[in-house]
């Protein structure tokens, strides 16, 4: 699945990352908590949160997660969004929950990465 097709999949409006909307992303994770997204392998993963602020970024980088929606109708501040785009992570945000979010990128295919052992 690409980031755009998430982009479609959830009416989301992209804030910043257009040249990268093609990029592919294998899984994705659900969460307000940066400590749960770290206690998870991600390998070209999207994030979906209602957190923010600068630590979702960084966590997104460390992570090797390429894109994070923005769940609720939340957008973060301009420098969140520079920070974003100097690491190339897109920032999406759509109006949907979290939970409607992340059923209907399940539906669509999209699954969760696998828990630290």
């Amino acid at each position: 699945m690409t980031v755009k097709n998430i982009k479609d999949l959830l009416s989301a409006k992209v804030l910043c990352g257009e040249d990268y909307i093609n990029n592919e992303v294998h899984t994705a994770c659900g969460s307000d908590m940066m400590s749960d997204v770290l206690a998870y392998v991600k390998d070209q993963s999207v994030l979906l949160t209602g957190l923010c602020n600068p630590q979702a970024v960084r966590t997104a980088e460390m992570m090797d997660i390429v894109c994070i929606v923005f769940v609720r109708g939340k957008t973060p501040d301009e420098s969140m969004i520079q920070l974003a785009s100097n690491r190339e992570i897109v920032l999406l945000s759509t109006d949907m929950l979290m939970f409607e979010a992340c059923g209907i990128l399940y539906a669509n295919g999209l699954r969760g990465g696998k828990q630290f052992g």
